[in-house]
């Protein structure tokens, strides 16, 4: 499996960015993704995830209500859509991709940990500028 972020780029606080995975690999649909980041001087941190069916999504709490995942199955690809970005949410972004094997009452503490991701792409840098 092979994963390539891309979208990164410098914003002004408040801005938008699109940041996409795009994933070589067949049935794509049988595989959670997940996003994550690490700026500088800190631990990667997760940010948010989609399991196989596009439907169940888990958001950490500093993003919640300003990113949106999303995926397209057909086009192996997940986005990350970011709003009203502030300084705090500059980083280099990671997506990641484990097959979904977890049950749904288990997915969320799941998909949160780095280490239950087997695969994972090169990084995006997102620069917030204040």
């Amino acid at each position: 499996v092979q994963l390539q972020a891309s979208g990164g780029g410098l914003v002004q606080a408040g801005g938008y960015l699109r940041l996409s995975c795009a994933a070589s690999v067949r049935a794509f649909g049988s595989y959670g993704v997940g996003w994550f980041r690490q700026a500088p001087g800190k631990e990667r941190e997760f940010v948010a995830a989609i399991r196989w069916n596009g439907v169940t999504t888990y958001y950490a709490n500093a993003v919640k209500g300003r990113f949106a995942i999303s995926r397209d199955n057909a086009a192996n690809t997940v986005d990350l859509q970011m709003k009203m970005l502030n300084p705090e949410d500059a980083a280099v972004y990671y997506c990641a991709a484990d097959r979904d094997r977890v049950p749904d009452y288990d997915g969320s503490s799941y998909y949160r940990a780095a280490m239950n991701y087997d695969y994972w792409g090169q990084g995006t840098l997102v620069t917030v500028s204040s």
